[in-house]
């Protein structure tokens, strides 16, 4: 099973290093010296990591064979590809990996269903699930525990507690007061 761990952002010096966007909870395993990950586009490699460091918060990585920063501009934007067994799991049990979410039957608490996982999106600040609903519209739900309080995956389903709006527009506007309902009067 293969797993994105990292996005190649831009040059760093003239000697070939890169910036790196981590895309995986487990960098040190993932994106250590001497991991081969394939990429996306697949022309681009496989890839060999030679050095990795942090510098100002950022991982800066260099590549078997690329030694300067022309050679380094040319990866930016690939996708860096690692292999994990599908029976892996990370440590920590509150953690998933996303070849485990993908498919999920997605129910709210009270049993409503609301459709099934089809993609996970890894933003800066948290991750969303990307949910397919029945009709075919897709749904973003952020995966914090305050709205995904259950991960079950001998069960296969995610439950999710939605605060109002999330789900139905509706609710939203009758959450802020905006409802359509008439005001009575004297």
């Amino acid at each position: 099973m293969q797993l994105v761990v990292a996005r190649i952002g831009r040059a760093h010096g003239i000697k070939g290093e890169l910036t790196v966007e981590v895309r995986t909870d487990e960098p040190e395993l993932r994106l250590g010296p001497g991991a081969v990950l394939a990429t996306e586009p697949a022309s681009v490699g496989p890839l060999t990591i030679e050095t990795g460091r942090v510098h100002s918060g950022r991982l800066l990585l260099r590549f078997t064979g690329v030694a300067d920063r022309t050679a380094a501009e040319a990866l930016r934007g690939t996708l860096l590809i690692a292999e994990v067994d599908p029976e892996e799991t990370p440590e920590d049990p509150e953690e998933f990996y996303d070849h485990q979410l993908i498919d999920l039957d997605v129910v709210t608490v009270d049993g409503t269903e609301v459709g099934r996982i089809a993609e996970i999106s890894h933003l800066p600040y948290q991750d969303l699930l990307i949910v397919r609903r029945p009709d075919g519209s897709d749904v973003m739900i952020p995966f914090v525990s305050e709205v995904v309080p259950e991960i079950d995956l001998e069960e296969q389903r995610a439950v999710i507690d939605p605060p109002p709006g999330l789900l139905d527009e509706t609710e939203a506007e009758v959450a802020r007061g905006e409802g359509g309902a008439e005001r009575g009067g004297a």
